[in-house]
């Protein structure tokens, strides 16, 4: 397995470009799943999830080109699909996978995809997947680690999902587009993934309002076209960045970011000390010394979100002064902490909350990601550590984000993967 190798202590200055958002890549290159026609895909990071996705289209007879060009766009063509089945040897690897589910019972009436898999961080049940595809008039079991579904035509429904769920939202609103008549999402998730989703299959038909808030209204459609789209900039990858300049210091403009999606990231980074300017289509983070450490927690959007929780408590570390972390989402999304506290990191932890007492410095050792979001934190501590820190398991880090040890190096910071 590949590492990293991080010699910490260098300030960061200079642009990064932010690439497109994984977490809407994935369910767009799902969407195209509902249409017999051309769809055109443009700023797709370069990811594992992506390319792991595209062999699950690929074995469903979709046609998929992944150009390597700036605009790194994917063509896609699913007039040819020759089966309805997600196999367990590649949805284990990918929790996402689970969005081929609507897609495929919404035009085809049929679908039998695995129990997924990903990130070991919580329990996600798919529970409210099938529940609303049910209430849409799918006859779902499962049954030997599958789901299988069929239908002899979705009809409209109210569905209020028990929790939000974003790739529950996704996987609904998707099967809704061609469900015969009225459906509406109460509860649903509010990320900015799921707009520009609900824009893409807008711009193939579908009839959506709402998307945005908790309350979407889809009137469904017989069919849907082919589409030319832009992803959407990736507001993770964003945060990221704008952590890791906050805790190493620096100044550096983030290219094609958003502010808009990263504004409770944003004001938390102020209030630790951060000077931070954003127009459109650039973020600028500036900071320099210790920072104050800030305390938050996490929820659904637009609250905190949990997928800058690893890199804020990387941040906290190095801090001045004490604060207290709250994860509400994932009940496993601790398991960093003794990889943090092995770098010299003062973190102790009462079930899920997490008290960080800041340190000077932070030490280099061995340390292993355990998760996605944990190996953007490990990198951030690696930054401002003493001496050298090497990053082991870093494929999770590769599942999430392009390319990050180049665009990192491009700042100025002492990083290079170690090929195993």
């Amino acid at each position: 397995m590949d590492k990293l190798r991080i010699r910490g202590g260098r300030r960061l200055a200079g642009e990064v470009a932010i690439s497109g958002a994984k977490n809407a890549a994935l369910p767009e290159l799902c969407a195209a799943l509902l249409t017999a026609e051309p769809v055109l895909l443009s700023n797709v990071p370069r990811l594992h999830d992506v390319t792991t996705m595209l062999k699950l289209l690929h074995t469903m007879g979709v046609g998929a080109e992944q150009s390597s060009d700036a605009e790194a766009t994917v063509a896609l063509d699913a007039s040819k699909v020759t089966s309805r089945e997600a196999p367990y040897d590649l949805v284990k690897t990918m929790r996402a996978s689970i969005l081929v589910l609507g897609p495929l019972v919404a035009r085809f009436g049929e679908a039998r995809v695995s129990l997924p898999g990903g990130c070991a961080i919580g329990t996600r049940p798919v529970d409210q997947h099938i529940k609303g595809l049910q209430a849409l008039g799918a006859d779902i079991v499962v049954e030997h680690g599958y789901i299988v579904a069929r239908a002899a035509g979705l009809r409209g429904a109210h569905i209020t999902t028990d929790m939000v769920t974003v790739t529950g939202t996704e996987n609904l609103l998707m099967a809704a587009t061609l469900a015969e008549g009225e459906t509406v999402l109460e509860n649903a998730a509010q990320e900015p993934e799921i707009p520009d989703l609900a824009e893409m299959l807008i711009a193939m038909g579908a009839r959506i309002e709402g998307h945005g808030t908790s309350r979407i209204r889809i009137e469904g459609v017989r069919e849907l076209h082919g589409v030319t789209h832009r992803i959407v900039p990736d507001r993770i990858e964003a945060g990221t960045f704008l952590c890791a300049v906050a805790a190493a210091g620096g100044d550096v403009v983030l290219r094609g970011a958003r502010a808009d999606h990263l504004e409770t990231v944003i004001e938390k980074l102020r209030e630790a000390g951060a000077t931070i300017e954003a127009g459109e289509g650039w973020i600028r983070v500036r900071a320099s010394g210790r920072l104050r450490a800030v305390s938050f927690r996490t929820s659904e959007y637009p609250a905190f979100p949990t997928d800058m929780q690893a890199q804020f408590m990387a941040l906290d570390s190095i801090a001045e002064g004490t604060a207290s972390i709250a994860e509400t989402i994932f009940e496993n999304r601790f398991m960093h902490i003794p990889e943090l506290t092995r770098l010299g990191a003062r973190i102790e932890v009462d079930g899920r909350i997490a008290v960080v007492q800041g340190v000077e410095k932070l030490s280099g050792a061995a340390v292993m990601a355990t998760d996605l979001r944990a190996s953007a934190g490990l990198v951030i501590a690696g930054l401002v550590a003493d001496g050298e820190t090497v990053v082991d398991r870093i494929y999770h880090l590769d599942r999430g984000y392009d390319r990050m040890e180049s665009k990192l190096r491009g700042l100025g910071a002492d990083i290079e993967r170690v090929k195993s």
